[in-house]
């Protein structure tokens, strides 16, 4: 059961109410995850800033859907895990790709770095041994690359660690967690 039951448009912070707003007229309707956020205007405000600077990136809505999906498996969130791969469908992976992502894997190269990235930074608490991060050059990750994996992860965790500490109920289609791959 959520610990914080998610708030509605009506119910949200009135400095929230806008961006809930926009949410439910985009989606169709409020995700929990974005519902229980939206009591906190610093949350979703903290969220929403950063979704725009990852979704501004270069790196493109398939690959960072691809290391969403990832990262949610290497961090153990069911929710995001099922979030991304609905995203991921939106955004056009196919089924073949995002089995590979639920796996830690890509069948582009560049996307496996990324996804290598990912969970190096995870895994090593953000200590990244030269090695993690040559592998990540070597994969054809620019500088600018590097540092956006590195944001996108880090929005990922957040959400990530959201859905731990808040238990929020996963209001998307279910995706079977691989606990092989978690860091």
């Amino acid at each position: 059961m959520a610990r914080i039951e998610p708030a509605t448009v009506e119910t949200a912070h009135a400095s929230n109410k806008a961006i809930l707003e926009g949410i439910e007229s985009g989606l169709g309707r409020v995700p929990n995850l974005l519902g229980t956020l939206g009591h906190s205007s610093t949350a979703l405000h903290s969220y929403v800033n950063q979704k725009e600077a990852v979704k501004a990136g270069s790196l493109g809505d398939q690959v960072g859907e691809s290391i969403a999906i990832a990262i949610a498996m290497f961090s153990k969130c069911d929710y995001c895990a099922s979030a991304h791969n609905a995203i991921g469908k939106m955004v056009g992976l196919s089924d073949d790709e995002r089995a590979l992502n639920r796996n830690g894997e890509a069948s582009d190269p560049k996307t496996q770095g990324a996804i290598n990235l990912a969970k190096a930074i995870i895994g090593s608490r953000g200590f990244v041994d030269d090695s993690g991060f040559e592998a990540a050059k070597a994969a054809g990750l620019s500088e600018s690359d590097i540092l956006e994996v590195l944001a996108i992860t880090m929005f990922n965790l957040y959400t990530n660690y959201a859905n731990h500490m808040l238990q929020t109920e996963n209001d998307f289609p279910v995706v079977e967690m691989n606990e092989a791959i978690a860091v």
